[in-house]
């Protein structure tokens, strides 16, 4: 199997300020390791970021830049996109196809929205997927906290499987790369 990490909308924006995601210091940690351990073995690295036409992640705003402390790599590859599924009208498809990737390992922001759609269609398009379980965030909403909605996230989308992919939710550290 060939596999790509996919880093998703690890942006100032949702790492700082009134819309930080939960624990996102640790979270950016945690996926500069697993970045790190990625890069090592040659496996491409994706960053993908959301931008909006106007709003605080419209292109080139400060909010729209990768948050302060993320580490990346002279040959990362870049994915810009403007809905939660990172598929959606952008190149992602034809950058894994291009390289043979069948297998995904996927973190970053924001859990019950991003990270979900995101997980949900790469098992749908056949890709084995890996949801770093300690590497994705979002923020309370209202009626669940962020760290009841991210094990929510990691229960459900964990028991998802069919006859050509499954997706696997393992801790950052455990992952096998």
């Amino acid at each position: 199997m060939i596999t790509a990490l996919l880093i998703i909308d690890v942006q100032e924006g949702l790492c700082a300020g009134e819309e930080e995601c939960f624990d996102s210091q640790r979270l950016v940690q945690t996926i500069n390791d697993l970045s790190a351990r990625a890069r090592a073995v040659g496996l491409p690295v994706i960053l993908i970021q959301h931008e909006e036409l106007d709003g605080s992640l419209a292109h080139g705003s400060a909010a729209w830049q990768l948050a302060d402390g993320l580490l990346t790599g002279v040959d990362d590859l870049r994915v810009r996109k403007t809905t939660p599924d990172a598929f959606y009208q952008t190149g992602l498809l034809a950058l894994l196809q291009a390289r043979s990737i069948d297998r995904v390992v996927i973190c970053g922001l924001q859990t019950d929205y991003c990270i979900n759609a995101t997980v949900r269609q790469a098992h749908a398009l056949g890709y084995e997927v890996v949801l770093a379980a300690d590497a994705h965030s979002t923020v309370n909403n209202g009626s669940l906290s962020a760290e009841q909605i991210i094990a929510n996230h990691n229960h459900r989308l964990g028991r998802l499987s069919s006859a050509v992919s499954r997706i696997d939710v393992t801790p950052a550290a455990k992952i096998r790369l």
